[in-house]
């Protein structure tokens, strides 16, 4: 047994709490990943865990191992990825997780060209628009847009994204008679508005007067957006908007290329919203990871 490799399968069980999750990242059978587990065990005299059919908990050796073991495998990771980094050669695997649509439109053009110039290393992008637990998934790095509010993640701010309010001139020519395209904030309340749930804000939608606005610059206007559609997907808003069915509320790199072609209208341009930051993070145990640093690098130098 490499008892190296039975710690690092021990402590990813432990975070992520299954064997089978730990199965599907190493590709291989849950059966060989609890055999690692218990040869450890026996080679500690000791039990680690305590297995029941439906959940899994650390032992009182356990948890004192455990502390121990996850530092030791970190330790051992940041040594191997300092000497790799001497010598131009990273190699692995390495987990990305990103919101769906960002991932797609923005970031997948960033992973392709980092595979390119790293060729030893393999990339893990895990795509979901829900919280996700960086450290239970065993994620390396992340870009989560807007605040952050778990401390214990290592943050580096990588940018901002400007929401914009848009409408395809479809929708905008069926619009019932006597209603308009909106002037201000409080007639959106006319409008059809395709709401995404996963912001902490949900449908309040928040514009601060600009230079052409009939109020004073500055001036900040929140309305509750009202409408037949909410969803957790950006992907459902995109395709939403795009077939007509109502206004969205969105990064604009979720519309770029349609607002460009002139596809779809942009609403209030007098009243922006807030921009929100763009983080990349990482749990704290995995910050020194030179395919964590590489990957934030190469970011960094080719831009969102």
């Amino acid at each position: 047994m490499d008892r190296l490799t039975a710690m690092q399968t021990f402590v990813r069980v432990v975070e992520s709490g299954s064997f089978s999750a730990v199965a599907r990242e190493s590709q291989a059978t849950q059966s060989a990943v609890s055999k690692q587990v218990a040869a450890l065990e026996k080679l500690l005299g000791a039990r680690l865990l305590s297995r029941t059919t439906r959940s899994l908990a650390l032992t009182e050796e356990g948890e004192r191992y455990f502390e121990q073991a996850r530092r030791l495998v970190a330790e051992v990771a940041e040594a191997e990825s300092s000497l790799r980094q001497g010598e131009q050669q990273l190699t692995g695997w390495l987990r990305v997780a990103a919101s769906v649509g960002f991932g797609r439109l923005k970031l997948m053009p960033v992973v392709k060209s980092f595979l390119a110039a790293h060729p030893g290393v393999k990339v893990d992008l895990r795509l979901n628009d829900g919280f996700i637990d960086l450290v239970e998934q065993g994620i390396d790095v992340a870009v989560r847009i807007g605040a952050l509010s778990d401390s214990s993640l290592v943050a580096q701010r990588i940018g901002t994204s400007q929401r914009v309010l848009v409408a395809s001139r479809q929708y905008l020519r069926q619009l019932p008679r006597g209603v308009k395209p909106p002037r201000v904030p409080q007639d959106l309340l006319q409008l059809n508005c395709i709401v995404y749930t996963e912001l902490a804000t949900q449908n309040a939608w928040t514009f601060t007067a600009g230079a052409g606005a009939p109020v004073a610059v500055g001036t900040a206007v929140t309305v509750r957006a009202q409408g037949n559609l909410q969803t957790n997907s950006s992907e459902v808003i995109r395709a939403a908007v795009l077939s007509g069915m109502g206004v969205g509320f969105s990064p604009t790199w979720l519309f770029e290329e349609e607002m460009a072609r002139g596809d779809l209208q942009v609403l209030l341009p007098d009243w922006p919203a807030p921009s929100m930051p763009v983080h990349l993070i990482s749990p704290s145990q995995r910050r020194q990871s030179g395919k964590v640093k590489a990957f934030a690098g190469h970011l960094a130098a080719v831009g969102l």
